[in-house]
């Protein structure tokens, strides 16, 4: 099993990245290969709804976000980390997670998500619940912690200060491992949901 980790940072290896990290520990134990990207430090402009990834199946700008989404479709689970800014994730993040859940077009049904997000102060559960609403239109189980999926550090290497935070991480992991390993047996045993059509409807019809 692989889980895709990406670190919404621009710091490479700052607080966010250890709290992400510390899931990394955990997931190794539980035998579930990862694989970790920094996002926040590269250049992803945002969606700019030209569509053409309907026509061409990936997004019309060849950035990291092409290279991130067959890694998406391979893997198992996907976690997101993003620091805290104005009470919202990295802007880049958002960017990047726009156009890569909108362009691709595979079927992400039990695909296991996780959102962790990472400040000095205020403003994680507003992130936290902007980052799982890319998990929950599409399908997505959403896996929980024994408190938000948070840590607390302003300068570098202070996450690690944050005794109940780092433990959040941990805890958020083998959680996640579980889930996923569960829903694999699930669909050994039992395949998929039933689907429907698509029905899709707007305010003025």
């Amino acid at each position: 099993m692989k889980v895709l980790m990406l670190n919404g940072s621009p710091h490479a290896r700052g607080n966010t990245y250890l709290a992400l990290h510390e899931m990394e520990k955990e997931f190794e134990k539980a035998g579930i290969e990862t694989e970790l990207i920094c996002i926040g430090n590269q250049d992803i402009r945002g969606c700019i709804a030209c569509n053409s990834c309907y026509r061409n199946g990936k997004c019309a700008f060849n950035d990291a976000v092409n290279e991130l989404a067959p890694k998406f479709e391979a893997a198992d689970g996907l976690v997101v980390g993003s620091p805290v800014y104005y009470a919202s994730a990295n802007a880049t993040l958002v960017a990047c997670l726009d156009r890569l859940f909108y362009s691709t077009g595979f079927d992400k049904t039990m695909k296991v998500g996780a959102a962790v997000a990472v400040a000095r102060r205020g403003g994680l559960s507003a992130t936290f619940d902007e980052l799982n609403k890319y998990f929950t239109i599409c399908g997505m189980p959403v896996a929980s912690s024994q408190y938000w999926n948070s840590v607390h550090g302003r300068t570098p290497g202070e996450a690690e200060q944050d005794g109940e935070g780092m433990q959040t991480m941990r805890t958020l992991a083998r959680n996640m491992a579980f889930l996923m390993k569960s829903i694999a047996l699930g669909k050994e045993k039992y395949g998929l949901p039933e689907t429907e059509e698509r029905v899709s409807t707007h305010f003025i019809r």
